[in-house]
């Protein structure tokens, strides 16, 4: 299932540091990861098209955070289409702050932003968290991470929005991890540009 993004319309990309990207945030920068490069190639592929992209990726933040600045970040902007990219936070600060999200609790949190986001008829498109393990350490993060995956799948379901499965492009991928991720969680320039490749097969211009 694919994600018409309307005419003139407004598409949001949001979540932590992997769609923050280093963007400039006094103004409507979209950074350097694959939000900007998202937009880019679909701009360049539609150029009459006249859909306008914003970013509100902010590094550091778990699903509560995002759930804390939804109204401002997300539902103040009126966009026609939402992607949501968040999750691995909640899963790093259980093995480097002893701070811990369980599956419920992220769960609960993402599935309060999606339903308060009904109201817009917003498009909805929730792409995988996911780590690219570089030692045994991150190795075994998937057994936190995996029930935080399986919770963004049964979301989408739930709620109709398209998956980006990127969680599963880079286990399939069969390459060293670092071409990946410099340090398993953010993207290189080439990770970047794998998860735009996968948003962009997830959209397409309405007629």
């Amino acid at each position: 299932m694919t994600v018409e993004v309307p005419q003139g319309g407004r598409v949001l990309f949001i979540g932590d540091s992997i769609t923050d990207a280093g963007r400039d945030r006094s103004g409507d920068d979209l950074g350097t990861g694959y939000a900007m490069m998202a937009s880019a190639w679909f701009t360049a592929r539609h150029p009459r098209h006249g859909a306008t992209f914003l970013n509100r990726g902010i590094s550091g933040d778990r699903v509560r955070d995002l759930r804390a600045r939804w109204e401002t970040d997300c539902l103040a902007l009126a966009p026609q289409v939402v992607s949501v990219l968040i999750g691995i936070n909640d899963t790093w600060r259980r093995y480097t702050r002893d701070d811990p999200t369980s599956a419920a609790d992220f769960g609960r949190d993402y599935r309060h932003v999606l339903e308060s986001t009904r109201p817009l008829g917003a498009r909805l498109v929730l792409v995988e968290p996911f780590v690219v393990p570089l030692d045994d350490a991150q190795h075994a993060w998937r057994e936190d991470l995996d029930p935080k995956v399986a919770v963004v799948r049964e979301l989408a379901a739930e709620f109709g929005a398209t998956l980006v499965a990127v969680d599963e492009l880079f286990q399939a991928a069969g390459v060293d991890g670092r071409v990946w991720a410099r340090d398993g969680v953010h993207p290189t320039p080439f990770g970047h540009a794998l998860i735009a490749q996968a948003w962009l097969r997830a959209v397409t211009p309405s007629a």
